[in-house]
């Protein structure tokens, strides 16, 4: 199979863990839409793009084969894991039963002096948007959210929804950007913030389901999309 150039690939500073580095160039490749679902990927290919040798490759993508987000291929490489309609609703299900209620309790215990830096967080989200930096986006909004859930100090809950929020996001982000519903998403972290800084528990638990509601019909791909349209009579 003839190598393939991806674009959203960012060449990698040698003072970083080489393994920790690629894996999490890789993982913003796949979830931005660079490495698309099904696409075969050989070590060397992606050493070269990143400027590594194969070895490091090799070892970061061990982690992501673990984390189900590619599936090794004896012989020719790894293949980005593809994610079907029932696996995305499952995952929205779960993510819905854990996170809104965690965030309806934040909303009365986050210290006041804590919100400042929620809120830098959320700025960062909006402006990878105005860049068109769906890398940057991505990390944003890892950030973003982890960092909301860290102050429920259960690290379990937080390892849990990394996963299933990496998980949803194999489908890639372009269409979003695109189409206007990505900004639209970014903003709903500001609105996030503010009923936080209202205290007001229950419209933040309520606006959190909405927010991964929009995540399964926004980034679950035209199928999706165009059964919420139909559903919705628009």
């Amino acid at each position: 199979m003839a190598a393939q150039t991806i674009t959203g690939f960012a060449r990698l500073q040698k003072r970083e863990s080489l393994r920790d580095s690629v894996g999490n160039a890789v993982r913003a490749a796949i979830v931005s839409g660079a490495m698309r679902p099904g696409e075969v990927h050989s070590a060397p290919a992606i050493g070269n793009m990143l400027g590594v040798s194969p070895t490091p490759v090799r070892e970061a993508m061990l982690d992501l084969v673990r984390e189900g987000m590619v599936e090794a291929l004896p012989n020719k490489g790894y293949r980005v894991t593809e994610i079907s309609d029932a696996d995305l609703d499952a995952i929205a299900a779960v993510r819905q039963l854990l996170e809104p209620p965690v965030v309806g309790e934040l909303a009365t215990t986050i210290p006041v002096e804590e919100l400042p830096a929620l809120r830098d967080l959320a700025e960062a989200i909006v402006e990878a948007v105005d860049r068109e930096d769906l890398v940057g986006y991505i990390e944003a909004d890892r950030v973003f959210h982890l960092s909301l859930l860290g102050h429920a100090q259960n690290p379990v809950l937080s390892s849990i929804v990394s996963e299933l929020r990496t998980r949803t996001r194999l489908l890639g982000l372009r269409p979003l950007l695109e189409s206007g519903r990505l900004r639209a998403s970014a903003a709903e972290h500001h609105d996030l913030l503010d009923l936080i800084e209202a205290r007001d528990g229950a419209a933040a638990e309520a606006l959190m389901h909405r927010h991964i509601a929009h995540v399964r019909s926004d980034w679950a791909g035209p199928r999706a999309r165009d059964a919420n349209d139909k559903m919705s009579g628009s």
